[in-house]
């Protein structure tokens, strides 16, 4: 038996040191150094043959032409979830290791179960916190037909490669990485060298045997992955599950993706018999009042390559107190006051003198700029107490001179207005250059500033 090997590893990047030191000289991050215990049992060679292939352990790699190399060769995984196959690039790549992160009680082990249940194929569904009782308690609760999957309770990885080695599953998913542990180290599951261990295990075997594998990861307070930063650079493709817990809508983002773009998103409602999936998420966002409100506009924003249309709400009130208060749900608190600066400056609202409080129907959290122009309708709206018709809509980004600039992709943002039934939409009049509005059945007007969207909308 070796001799326990202390080290001090960096929580935050994953360097370590024989000795603590304040600031880690590879991050340059104070006071994230924390002793840990090694204790190498086994070889890295011989842990590997504890679950390889006996025809595999003699197999080498050899250098190989990129002209001789075949793309494409193997099929990816379809799964009946059109929202995870649209984050994915078109579903799920063999061999590939997915890291999805998110808050506690999101709906990450629900999603995950959901699919591996409608996936035609053999799944290995490991869980490191429930017992099986539990899994089959919320598969009774979504209540859809499970086709095969095998649950196993384990967090040792030794024995979960060799289990999957023995089952050949088309699918492994891990729930979750932070309560997995190596034989080979003394530490306790959740730091970081049994991460960073566990989970160079799994990539081995997922490249080894062209087996995908899906990891469910804990998020630290500030909101990142808990765990070294070599966890995100180890997989190939890290998604985002995100949502606030008092509203039913969740998003599934892309942060990194090797296989196909980083800018898709999917949308899901989450019910008491699991996520359901939303294909045109502009309809659920939009209000569900048949009564016009003032404060309330509506915006053709883009959310990755996906247009949709959201209701933005305003309230401006007299400030009972001296100081007014600035208040914004699912919209950055500083681009508020900045616009509040813009009305104030160009158009004369004493904003300084009143409260506002604004607000994205649905909770979701919007950082496209093009939602600017419907956040200062909604505004002067609220003000003036003047209603804004429920068939416009917005989409424009407002400059500090109070000019209304350009916005990417306006045709798309046209297209779905107008699918949906909207009779007029307002954009910059710099994003119109080249496009043919005749073939649109909405009117596009064109404004160039604040002033003057204000003399078309409320005079």
């Amino acid at each position: 038996m070796s001799k326990p090997k202390k080290i001090f590893v960096c929580t935050n990047c994953g360097a370590t040191s024989p000795k603590w030191v304040g600031k880690c000289p590879s991050c340059e991050e104070w006071n994230t150094y924390q002793e840990e215990v090694i204790v190498r049992e086994t070889p890295a060679a011989r842990r590997a043959q504890t679950w390889a292939d006996p025809d595999d352990r003699n197999r080498t790699s050899r250098p190989v032409s990129i002209e001789a190399i075949r793309a494409g060769a193997r099929r990816r995984l379809v799964t009946p979830d059109e929202e995870l196959n649209r984050v994915l690039g078109g579903g799920i790549v063999p061999g590939s290791l997915v890291l999805i992160g998110g808050q506690p009680g999101i709906g990450k082990s629900t999603l995950m179960l959901q699919v591996a249940m409608a996936l035609p194929a053999k799944v290995l569904y490991v869980s490191g916190e429930e017992s099986e009782e539990q899994i089959k308690m919320r598969a009774d609760r979504i209540g859809q037909p499970a086709g095969e999957v095998l649950v196993l309770a384990e967090i040792n990885t030794a024995r979960i490669l060799q289990y999957a080695q023995q089952l050949r599953p088309d699918l492994i998913v891990i729930d979750s990485i932070q309560t997995l542990s190596s034989p080979a180290l003394d530490a306790a599951p959740g730091t970081v060298s049994q991460v960073r261990e566990c989970a160079a295990d799994l990539q081995r075997f997922a490249k080894q045997t062209h087996t995908p594998i899906f990891l469910i990861g804990h998020i630290t307070k500030e909101g990142a992955l808990a765990g070294p930063k070599l966890l995100e650079h180890l997989v190939d493709v890290v998604l985002q599950f995100e949502g606030d817990q008092h509203y039913v809508y969740r998003i599934l983002r892309t942060l990194k993706n090797r296989f196909g773009s980083t800018d898709e998103l999917g949308i899901y409602e989450m019910r008491t018999t699991g996520l359901r999936q939303v294909p045109n998420p502009s309809e659920l966002l939009l209000s569900q009042t048949d009564e016009a409100l003032s404060g309330s506009a509506v915006a053709a924003t883009i959310e990755g390559l996906r247009p949709m249309l959201i209701e933005t709400q305003a309230l401006v009130s007299k400030a009972i107190y001296g100081t007014p208060q600035r208040t914004a749900t699912g919209f950055d608190l500083r681009r508020l006051a900045m616009l509040l600066a813009v009305l104030e400056k160009r158009c004369g609202f004493p904003m300084g003198m009143h409260d506002v409080f604004l607000n994205m129907a649905g909770g979701i959290r919007v950082d496209d700029p093009a939602i600017d122009l419907a956040i200062v309708s909604a505004i002067i709206s609220s003000f003036q107490d003047v209603t804004i018709p429920p068939d416009l809509c917005f989409a424009g980004e407002v400059g500090l001179s109070g000019e209304i600039r350009a916005v990417t992709r306006i045709e798309q943002r046209i297209q779905e207005a107008n699918r949906l039934g909207f009779r007029k939409i307002f954009t910059s009049k710099y994003s119109l250059k080249g496009l043919d509005l005749a073939r649109y059945q909405i009117e596009v007007e064109p404004v160039g500033r604040i002033d003057e969207l204000y003399q078309k909308l409320f005079v």
